[in-house]
């Protein structure tokens, strides 16, 4: 969903995508932490090669979900929901 779509829901769905989607900072870091070290890893062993996007694409997906929320939180104020 982007901000237009956000921006259509009803508080109620709000709050609960809010809950849905709450990011955990100590599991994404070490997740992109981790996805990272197993590129690094790749390049060492000079095996870059197709598996080496799969990682790629789930930092991806980990860093978009957490702008995901922070657009859903600045809404959420925006609304005066908690």
């Amino acid at each position: 969903m982007n901000r237009k779509e956000l921006s259509e829901l009803t508080d109620q769905e709000l709050l609960d995508e809010s809950k849905r989607i709450k990011p955990n900072p100590w599991l994404d870091a070490f997740l992109i932490g981790l996805l990272i070290g197993i590129i690094v890893y790749g390049v060492i062993i000079n095996s870059m090669g197709f598996l080496a996007i799969i990682p790629l694409f789930l930092i991806y997906v980990l860093i978009k979900k957490s702008k995901k929320h922070k657009a859903l939180e600045k809404l959420l104020k925006e609304r005066n929901l908690s």
